[in-house]
């Protein structure tokens, strides 16, 4: 039996509100068991340099985590005057998910910036931000439509995002962080609503783990992922 009691397939309870942070285009805080984070997407009407007058849009995003989003306090990044590698490896994560579903064509030439802020962390920030960002995404394209500055939603797909490992030899579905210090591998799919792969990042903790147990991982990330995908599709009316 899993620490959390859950079955090997089985979800942690996941929650979707949506208009958290009243000032963005589209916002939501996304809740993964005791995992929180707010993602707000901000809209601007002008694209990096090297895009200029290319007619494409663009989609980035940033990650941080409040200091006692963990069990000890963690110092403000910006105190330190720079970001951790991880920091950033999490942030183009997220962007790269985001760009794979988007029409940048079709956006025009604008930007969506995606700040993702964990509130809270208890293992897989960076997928729930990834699934919760798609879901600001989504209500910030709708509020362009709504003011006619777009004529249509410009995503050409779902993306979400789950965390999946082997613990005492089982592929387990979404660890938390019990689960995930103790995992003989852990992986992180990023998956679109159909199936394709987006990003997989895989590691072992120990010994190497078998293409057997890698499959095994995947078929209950894809599980997750369609169950995700359920659920913003409820938070944004489709």
């Amino acid at each position: 039996m899993r620490p959390s009691g859950r079955t090997p397939d089985a979800l942690r309870p996941v929650v979707i509100e949506t208009g958290i942070a009243k000032h963005a285009e589209g916002s939501c805080l996304i809740r993964v068991g005791q995992t929180e984070v707010l993602c707000a997407a901000s809209v601007e009407t002008r694209v990096p340099p090297f895009l200029r007058n290319t007619g494409l849009g663009w989609v980035t995003a940033e990650y941080g985590m409040l200091p006692r989003a963990t069990h000890t306090r963690g110092d403000r990044e910006a105190a330190r005057g720079k970001q951790s590698g991880r920091t950033q490896e999490i942030q183009r994560l997220i962007g790269r998910s985001l760009r794979a579903v988007v029409d940048r064509k079709a956006m025009g030439e604008m930007s969506i910036t995606l700040d993702c802020d964990v509130l809270n962390a208890d293992g897989g920030t960076r997928c729930a931000s990834i699934t919760g960002a798609w879901v600001a995404l989504h209500l910030a394209f709708q509020h362009c439509v709504r003011h006619n500055i777009m004529s249509q939603v410009p995503l050409t797909d779902h993306v979400a995002a789950i965390s999946c490992g082997v613990v005492n030899g089982e592929a387990v579905l979404d660890l938390d962080y019990q689960e995930d210090s103790a995992a003989e591998a852990d992986a992180n799919f990023v998956l679109t609503g159909g199936g394709a792969l987006v990003e997989v990042q895989a590691t072992a903790e120990g010994a190497p783990f078998s293409e057997a147990q890698f499959l095994a991982m995947l078929d209950l990330a894809r599980d997750g992922v369609a169950d995700l995908v359920a659920r913003q599709k409820a938070a944004v009316g489709l």
